[in-house]
């Protein structure tokens, strides 16, 4: 090469790396860039998301899914996996909370079987084919290709048979209970499911209708480990059934699925949302109610494999809490209630911990699906009123898991971003009666609050786990309730005891260590401590890690540690820090731990909620560049459009929904106040689509790999110089213009009038 060419060279190859990224045409079918399978290689030792690919529609009542796990597993889908045993209903949240109301089909040729070993089929992922609205694989072993297209109640599967007299289906109501019935007449298979984990009354059922739109040339019934010929019908602990068909060479067989919780009559009824819409426009359907969710959010620029990180986190976003509600035969909302058995009028929505959520996803509903989470208060509303409490883990009904009662957050969040419909006097009841009570389960109302009323903290030495974790959460939790009451106008002696009681996370910082830390009846601190020790006061988390648990007084924190510099030195130590831990309070290394420990980011463990919005805390102390650099190296390090996508589990779109918000350029640290804590954006532009009608704009147009830093921000053409965005202007519209560079602008947001709100600045 001559050395002229090769300068020439040189200087093309320079260019390229410095110039800004293309901004290429906003997208008008971003389904196409959503993974399901992102997060789908996990296991109960190390979480990569533990999701499985939902074939759903956004905020579906039911899912389905292809399973590979055994019945009963949580694990269902795990991408190692080789077989395949079906393909089933699914409504499980999460492997740890497990499923409800679940059944399978399974397409099979030759022998006829029944058994979930004996029936499956060797895959390979390169013969299948994951999309939000649509599934198909091929199946080896029987040399069937099975496709499903869902709806929100109901879905199409369509199974392309080989030339064979021996083709079956197989339907498996599993076990702990279930009721089969086939209608040979009417091509139909009917029954009811009630296997589950928890969290549901005694009359409890899912009851499905199968129409098939091919004779059945035989069938049997399953009958708790044997087939059985000549019946029709069968209640059993473990109930299914095989029929059969005579097929052509590419021969498709239709089956139209519904399911209801109310009654098989409802189940029919549900039939509705297919009607006689074949399966290419069921397909179709769905698409384009994702393309319409999805929509809300265009991009611009970036490259492949980041606009297939942020879709596929979009689409675990707009998952769950899932639609427990059904439409009668005039359109009326009915639910059945998980909480007493009853059918009733009404909006009900299930499927989310909101220890994990409170954080980012339903901040995220509440600024672009507003209308979605308007129902899910509704629905909440009616929670308290079946059950007298408001579920804090909701999977169908109340479960016994986490610590926290931010359910306060959620409703207060809500009503102060402006969701509207909802019955707040039932809803406001409903929070102060769950922060003045322990509830039936302890994951229910406030464990210990007759301490946390008393002495300002829950004590580490009586004998009430994670308390340290809970004085934090409450603490909170009764900011949150200060901030509805305000907005509600209530008495100002209600106002007042729910703002002192915002102010007990101080009773839990040793100044001896800088740190959070248990605290005794007494009043001294736990001892020994070590700031290591996962568990113990703490959840899934240590001292490193909940320390920064002071969502609305982050500046109070920081004068607790001595000020701003002490206080960015404690949050760079978390980052520097080698990954050690303490697990002696499990007994073992549990999978959080594993994950931060592999990450090689410090004592950063990202994969939990409780530390995911310190990365933004740096924006308090007047260093918001910071802030800048680790927000960017999370999205670059810890999140990939791949199996092994996410570094911990995805938790009901709470991880995915950081994502989302860290990749537009901002983060709700404190759900409860108007604003939003300033970042940087990961694409040149992104446009928000708002119900209103209204967007805002996200201008970043020389924004690089290299340029991740914020030297300037212009809102509506005027520099703007706060770390924070207000929800009610973005509301009104806005357009906002950030100049990026490669090193940080130093004296950007340094004063402190541009720190985010804090509740003793308020003060």
């Amino acid at each position: 090469m001559s050395t002229r060419l090769a300068a020439f060279t040189a200087l093309l190859l320079l260019a390229a790396h410095l110039a800004p990224a293309q901004v290429a045409p906003a997208d008008p079918d971003p389904v196409q860039w959503v993974r399901p399978l992102m997060g789908t290689d996990s296991k109960p030792e190390l979480s990569n998301g533990n999701t499985y690919p939902a074939v759903a529609l956004p905020w579906g009542m039911n899912f389905w899914m292809p399973q590979t796990g055994k019945m009963g597993s949580g694990w269902a889908y795990q991408y190692s996996a080789d077989k395949l045993r079906g393909f089933k209903q699914t409504h499980q949240p999460s492997p740890w909370m497990n499923d409800y109301g679940q059944f399978a089909l399974m397409p099979i040729t030759g022998q006829r079987v029944f058994d979930e070993d004996a029936r499956a089929s060797w895959f390979s992922h390169k013969a299948e084919v994951a999309e939000p609205n649509y599934y198909r694989v091929y199946l080896a072993d029987h040399d069937v290709v099975t496709e499903i297209a869902p709806t929100e109640r109901a879905a199409r599967f369509r199974f392309t048979f080989p030339k064979t007299d021996s083709a079956y289906v197989v339907l498996d109501a599993l076990d702990k209970g279930s009721h089969v019935q086939v209608l040979p007449d009417q091509r139909k298979i009917i029954g009811y499911t009630t296997r589950n984990r928890g969290g549901v009354p005694k009359n409890f059922k899912n009851f499905f209708v199968l129409e098939f739109d091919h004779a059945f040339t035989s069938t049997a019934l399953y009958q708790d480990k044997k087939l059985v010929n000549g019946v029709l019908a069968v209640t059993a602990d473990h109930a299914g059934a095989v029929v059969g068909f005579r097929t052509r060479k590419g021969e498709q067989v239709n089956v139209r699925v519904a399911s209801s919780f109310i009654s098989r009559e409802q189940a029919e009824l549900n039939l509705r949302e297919i009607g006689s819409n074949d399966f290419d426009a069921i397909r179709q359907q769905g698409r384009a109610a994702w393309n319409k969710a999805l929509g809300r959010i265009e991009l611009e620029g970036g490259t492949p494999d980041q606009r297939r990180t942020f879709y596929s986190c979009l689409y675990r976003s707009l998952l769950f809490p899932r639609k427990l509600y059904e439409l009668d035969a005039t359109g009326r909302v009915m639910h059945y209630s998980p909480f007493n058995g009853e059918v009733l009028p009404g909006y009900l929505y299930t499927d989310t911990g909101f220890w994990d959520t409170f954080r980012a996803l339903f901040p995220f509903l509440n600024l672009l699906y507003p209308d979605v989470n308007a129902e899910i208060q509704q629905g909440l509303a009616n929670d308290y009123k079946e059950s007298g409490w408001l579920p804090e883990w909701a999977s169908p009904g109340l479960r016994n898991v986490m610590v926290g009662n931010n359910s306060a957050s959620v409703v207060a969040d809500a009503y102060l971003k402006g969701i509207r419909g909802q019955d707040m006097n039932v809803l406001y009841e409903a929070l102060t009666h769950g922060a003045d009570n322990a509830g039936p389960l302890t994951a229910v109302g406030r464990a210990g609050v007759e301490y946390y009323n008393r002495l300002g903290y829950v004590p580490y030495d009586v004998k009430i786990n994670e308390n340290a974790a809970r004085t934090l959460e409450y603490a909170y939790d009764d900011f949150t309730i200060y901030q509805l009451a305000k907005a509600l106008k209530r008495p100002k002696k209600e106002i007042n005891l729910y703002a002192k009681r915002s102010q007990n996370y101080r009773h839990l910082f040793d100044q001896e260590t800088g740190l959070m830390r248990g605290k005794n009846q007494d009043g001294t601190f736990q001892k020994p401590f070590n700031p290591f020790k996962w568990g113990d006061a703490f959840t899934e988390g240590n001292s490193w890690h909940y320390t920064w648990s002071v969502f609305h007084d982050v500046q109070g924190l920081v004068d607790l540690m001595g000020g701003k510099e002490k206080f960015v030195a404690r949050l760079d130590t978390v980052f520097t820090l080698p990954p050690v831990f303490d697990e002696s309070y499990y007994g073992e290394v549990i999978h959080e731990i594993r994950e931060m420990q592999i990450a090689n980011m410090g004592n950063y463990a990202h994969g939990n909620q409780p530390i995911q919005h310190m990365p933004y805390l740096y924006n308090y102390a007047g260093q918001p560049w910071k802030t800048q650099y680790w927000v960017r190296e999370v999205l670059n390090r810890l999140y990939l459009p791949t199996a092994d996508g996410y570094c911990g589990d995805e938790d009901n779109g709470q991880t995915s929904a950081w994502y989302v918000f860290s990749a537009l350029g901002f983060y709700p640290v404190c759900p409860g106040t108007d604003q939003y804590v300033l970042g940087a954006p990961l694409f040149p532009k992104a446009t928000l689509h708002l119900p209103s009608g209204k967007d805002i704009v996200l201008n970043a147009s020389n924004n690089s790999p290299d340029n991740r830093y914020v030297n300037q921000l212009k809102m509506n053409g005027k520099v703007y110089d706060k770390n924070y965005l207000s929800h009610e202007e973005l509301l009104q519209g806005a357009t906002l213009e950030f100049d990026m560079r490669a090193t940080p602008n130093t004296s950007r947001g340094t004063r402190a009038d541009a720190a985010p709100f804090s509740m003793s600045k308020a003060k």
